[in-house]
């Protein structure tokens, strides 16, 4: 019979989780941008490592804690009385908190100022949009592979992400967590902290929106009645 960990054991289990997801943007990002000149290089360089940590990530610490690693999933999961209000909300404290860590780590790696304030220009009505498609993409993915394939979820969320990176205008953030952690970042991969309230309502935004499509979607259905056999003589002539 399997035993569901104990909170203390699932919050280290985000806040690890999200460290080293935020770990991988950053460090991959400023490992781009130093070996290439070429912006889509340095986007490709950035997008590979994050979808396949994520799959790491998700396959390890799953078990653990569900692997959110996402205030927005999380908030879901919560809505969805999937988990208890007050664990969702340690699990977001403990998301934020290891997204810092995890910039904090990636900087001192790269021997970059421990602290540093983007100023990496995300805004407006296209990247506001790009973030509720993000978003929306990422959580219907997660609600139909736990409704359809269950086994598959860390392999479907990293192809996600890998593929939202280039087809949204904001290279998918789809997470506040990790968005927080990246405005303290004043590399290829930051985002200003004056540009946080629009992403991350944007990303809640969209989260909703695929909670509630999925809700609608993915309800198992009750097959309808058959009718009775009729008793065999019964036939008018």
């Amino acid at each position: 019979m399997a035993v569901t960990p104990d909170l203390s054991r699932r919050l280290a289990a985000e806040a690890l989780g999200t460290a080293m997801l935020v770990a991988t943007v950053l460090g991959s990002g400023i490992m781009a941008d130093r070996l290439t000149n070429d912006v889509a290089l340095s986007l490709l360089g950035n997008t590979i490592p994050t979808g396949a940590i994520l799959v790491v990530l998700i396959t390890i610490l799953g078990p653990i804690s569900g692997a959110h690693f996402n205030p927005a999933v999380t908030m879901v999961f919560a809505l969805r009385r999937e988990m208890e209000p007050n664990a969702a909300v340690l699990y977001i404290i403990a998301q934020i908190a290891g997204g810092v860590a995890g910039s904090l780590i990636a900087h001192a790696m790269f021997e970059l100022p421990i602290i540093e304030i983007s100023a990496k220009v995300r805004t407006g009505t296209g990247q506001w949009i790009a973030e509720v498609v993000a978003a929306f993409g990422l959580v219907f993915t997660i609600l139909a592979g736990l409704r359809f394939r269950p086994d598959a979820i860390p392999w479907l969320v990293g192809l996600y992400i890998t593929a939202a990176y280039w087809f949204t205008a904001s290279t998918s953030f789809a997470n506040p967590a990790v968005a927080i952690a990246r405005a303290l970042s004043n590399t290829f991969a930051g985002i200003r902290p004056v540009d946080l309230p629009g992403f991350v309502i944007a990303e809640i935004f969209g989260a909703l929106l695929a909670m509630a499509l999925a809700s609608w979607m993915l309800a198992e259905q009750t097959p309808a009645p058959q009718a009775p056999n009729r008793l065999k003589g019964a036939e008018q002539p």
